[in-house]
């Protein structure tokens, strides 16, 4: 780690970063470094950003043991930080009361964000690793809500600061990203799955496969010429746990029939041999279910291999095949009660961008979903989307190629 940067270097981490060097993001560093110096006092800290994360293709699959694609964003937290001597932790972020406690009370859980970091920091010193405190100012543009994982972008940051302070960085970003889990599993009580926090340790587009552990490909693309605009639809993810759980339990429920614990366990070719059977046995939505499972997974190759030969068309194709198989099979994209607030978001944004891409983003039945956009019509559609949905609810982001890192 070092404190000083030279031109060049500041130039070619802001475009791994955000995509290119402006002035608001390098006020916002200048900013951050004096209110760092005005609480805590010093000449200087290190930096570190941890940034949003976007699931390209592969709805709900990670969880029997399939593939997805995803990518980080250009929204990121940002934090200035230093050691403490007093195994103390503080941490202050805007807009949010100040965070402070001792290394003695990371079994405390209160079930707040300071449990998230007490979780990390657990979660390094049960895999045996050094663990110390320290001080923190972080400001974040990953907005809370817009299914971008502002949860895991924070610890992910926290596990990045441990690491880099106290375990001279060797610890791989695989593992900060199970750590990660572990804090929101267990101190936070949400049970998430590792796509969200392997994605954004990772950084870059990714293809994650579940089937045995994790394992990890970068896909070497260029995504400049087109934009990921997420629309937050509007609608709540309160009261929705059981609908979320009812998909991974469906799937498994196939599984089950087919004598194994997880759809990838059983290859593609015997499901859809008893496709009929399983209608009759299991009930028509598991199978639906089942089905896009299969579909999506080979989707996901598709969409990594077009990507990398540089075929737009192709992969756009795609995205729109897996969208309209969340719609149809998956069945995640109505809100249960009656609200139509994705379909419709869904059916308004293919009308205005009928040559790019758009789905449901991440869980479903609530919240966002995905367009992918040619850069050169972006900012049309984008504005037109404000108008129906409001200026703090559609997000233009372009694709960040580091993950979680100290600068």
């Amino acid at each position: 780690m070092q404190f000083v940067k030279n031109g060049e270097q500041v130039k070619h981490l802001f475009k791994q970063l955000y995509g290119s060097v402006t002035l608001s993001q390098v006020s916002r560093y200048n900013q951050l470094i004096k209110w760092f110096n005005d609480s805590f006092g010093g000449e200087g800290c290190y930096i570190c950003s941890s940034s949003g994360r976007v699931e390209l293709v592969g709805n709900h699959t990670d969880h029997n043991g399939g593939r997805v694609m995803g990518c980080t964003v250009n929204l990121d937290i940002l934090a200035g930080f230093m050691p403490t001597d007093d195994n103390t932790v503080v941490i202050k972020s805007k807009g949010y009361k100040d965070i402070s406690f001792t290394l003695d009370e990371i079994d405390l859980k209160e079930v707040n964000s300071a449990d998230m970091a007490k979780g990390v920091l657990k979660g390094f010193a049960e895999r045996g690793y050094a663990i110390g405190g320290f001080k923190v100012c972080m400001t974040s543009t990953v907005a809370g809500g817009a299914g971008i994982s502002s949860s895991a972008a924070y610890e992910l940051l926290i596990g990045q600061i441990v690491n880099n302070l106290y375990n001279e960085g060797k610890v791989t970003p695989e593992e900060l990203a199970q750590i990660g889990q572990f804090s929101e599993n267990v101190y936070f009580n949400k049970p998430c799955g590792l796509l969200d926090q392997s994605v954004i340790a990772l950084g870059g587009v990714v293809e994650l496969d579940f089937k045995d552990g994790l394992q990890s490909k970068h896909v070497e693309c260029d995504m400049s010429k087109y934009n990921l605009v997420l629309v937050d639809t509007g609608g709540s993810h309160a009261n929705l746990t059981e609908h979320y759980a009812a998909i991974p339990q469906e799937m498994k429920a196939v599984a089950n029939y087919l004598g194994v614990n997880r759809l990838i366990e059983v290859d593609s070719s015997v499901f859809f041999a008893k496709y009929d059977e399983i209608v009759e046995k299991v009930g028509l939505r598991p199978a639906l279910r089942a089905k896009h499972f299969y579909e999506e997974n080979q989707r996901v190759d598709n969409a990594a291999l077009s990507l990398e030969k540089g075929d737009w068309k192709k992969f756009i194709e795609i995205i729109n095949q897996s969208g309209q198989s969340s719609l149809t099979q998956l069945q995640n994209c109505s809100y249960p009660g009656g609200d139509t607030l994705i379909p419709d978001a869904l059916e308004l944004t293919s009308k205005l961008n009928p040559t790019g891409a758009t789905r449901v983003h991440g869980g479903g039945f609530a919240g966002t979903i995905l367009n992918i956009v040619d850069r050169n019509l972006a900012e049309e559609f984008v504005s037109k989307l404000e108008e129906v949905y409001g200026k703090d609810k559609v997000f233009l982001l372009k694709v960040r190629s580091v993950g979680t890192m100290v600068l």
